[in-house]
């Protein structure tokens, strides 16, 4: 992959036992498992194309995960992430998150989203990987806000940005097309300045977690 100019990519950001790494064409068998075993985690949130959840989530479909998140990394329009444990028998992918729609010049903004795999759900393990991102995207990548937009239903995806002190700033009805119907989301935001004195997202994460040990 050849880095976007100013995009601060490809990368991998690592701490603790959470690492974000860009795919590789060899993650189709785990990518597959995860999105099948987590069908019903999942599926309410997530808008998909024509097909069962089988086939958009086998093997073979990763192929245009893979080309997708490439594209992006190279034309400097995103920053998609495996999200991996490391384990004492090596990695293992757990979730995904994206840095995606970038816009530079005077907006300098993205959006994130991300899933990650119920069985490890709970674990600090999505607060940590989308504060490592968000660090990464306003530092190397350059960006100046971060947006999240969630269905109002979806509690755990909102306690992820709630924790990490992201504002609700905006209510969006019939958002987007997910399930069957057009769904309401509630808009988060993030901006550079909102983290600066904190020496970054992920340092009041651990500040955060410390002190309610």
């Amino acid at each position: 992959m050849n880095p976007a100019r100013g995009s601060g990519w490809p990368v991998m950001l690592v701490e603790g036992d959470v690492l974000l790494r860009p795919y590789r064409r060899r993650d189709a068998a785990a990518w597959s498992e995860v999105r099948r075993v987590n069908r019903q985690w999942l599926a309410p949130w997530e808008s998909t194309p024509p097909g069962s959840w089988t086939e958009l989530n086998s093997p073979v479909a990763f192929r245009y995960v893979y080309r997708d998140a490439r594209k992006a990394g190279r034309t400097g329009t995103g920053m998609p992430f495996a999200i991996c444990l490391c384990e004492p028998a090596g990695e293992r992918l757990v979730g995904h998150l994206n840095i995606s729609n970038i816009v530079r010049r005077a907006f300098c903004s993205a959006y994130a989203g991300y899933w990650i795999d119920s069985r490890v759900a709970g674990r600090g393990i999505m607060p940590t990987a989308l504060a490592l991102a968000v660090d990464h995207a306003f530092t190397a990548g350059g960006l100046h806000r971060i947006e999240v937009n969630i269905r109002p239903e979806n509690a755990p995806s909102r306690r992820v940005v709630e924790k990490l002190g992201f504002r609700e700033e905006a209510y969006h009805p019939r958002y987007l097309h997910i399930d069957g119907a057009w769904r309401d989301h509630i808009g988060y935001g993030l901006t550079a300045e909102d983290v600066a004195t904190d020496g970054g997202l992920l340092a009041r994460w651990k500040r955060l977690r410390a002190s309610s040990r």
